[in-house]
């Protein structure tokens, strides 16, 4: 009888061990598979600054409801908005006006001013927002 019991409780920790392994290894598929729930940015429209305060090539991170982005002027005086999340690792890119790029960092991805990926591992391009100036504000607003 107690060979029996020893074979019981060897049967249930070698079950349980393969168990918590199977799951282990399911877990990590079954997130990369279904995206976290995040909820959406009740900010349709933002207020990014004065007109004439961000300087041809340049970039400033700016809060847009609860996610950052990124406003540039580019060297033309063009402005342009983007999320500032990567979309790789969700690591937050920046504007470097020597390459005329905007990079992350994390995987030396990078992104051309129009937001599309020219380089490392980021799988899409960047999120674009409109860019409109009105009475000297800079508004940033998701497209329609």
């Amino acid at each position: 009888m107690g060979g029996l019991n020893r074979r019981r409780l060897l049967q249930y920790i070698l079950g349980t061990g393969i168990g918590a392994s199977v799951i282990s290894f399911l877990y990590p598929i079954v997130g990369f598979i279904l995206p976290p729930r995040t909820r959406a940015s009740a900010t349709e429209s933002h207020e990014a600054g004065d007109a004439n305060a961000l300087k041809p090539n340049s970039g400033v991170i700016f809060r847009f409801g609860n996610q950052p982005a990124l406003l540039i002027r580019t060297a033309e005086g063009e402005l342009r908005a983007f999320t500032a999340v990567c979309p790789h690792l969700g690591c937050t890119v920046t504007y470097e006006p020597d390459s005329k790029v905007i990079w992350c960092p994390c995987h030396n991805g990078m992104f051309d001013l129009h937001g599309r990926n020219i380089a490392g591992p980021p799988p899409r391009p960047l999120d674009e927002y409109q860019v409109n100036v009105r009475d000297g504000k800079i508004i940033v607003s998701k497209g329609a």
